[in-house]
């Protein structure tokens, strides 16, 4: 599966505290805080958040790094400004499942 998102784009974040699986989200990478990674939420518990990318094969998410510290998700990405011929609103996504 092909990323959603790509380096460059400029997307709409929105803070809250809670995530559903399926929710794209921006977070700190815990291992290099001044990176930001865009990813999906797997699943939610009270260690953080699973957080998986769309392209499994070739994405760096909670499989490498653990569940993401509630403290370092930014927000759900709700709306893509641009680049302007992929504008547009971000829709959750299928539920994921955790895999260990």
């Amino acid at each position: 599966m092909s990323p959603s998102f790509e380096q460059g784009d400029r997307l709409l974040v929105v803070s809250g505290w809670f995530y559903r699986p399926g929710d794209v989200v921006a977070v700190r990478d815990p291992r290099d805080r001044s990176r930001i990674l865009v990813k999906r939420v797997a699943s939610s518990g009270r260690d953080g958040i699973f957080v998986v990318g769309d392209n499994p094969a070739a994405s760096t998410d909670s499989r490498v790094f653990g569940a993401v510290p509630r403290r370092l998700v930014m927000g759900r990405v709700v709306y893509r400004y641009a680049p302007a011929e992929r504008a547009g609103r971000v829709k959750r996504g299928a539920r994921s499942r955790r895999r260990g």
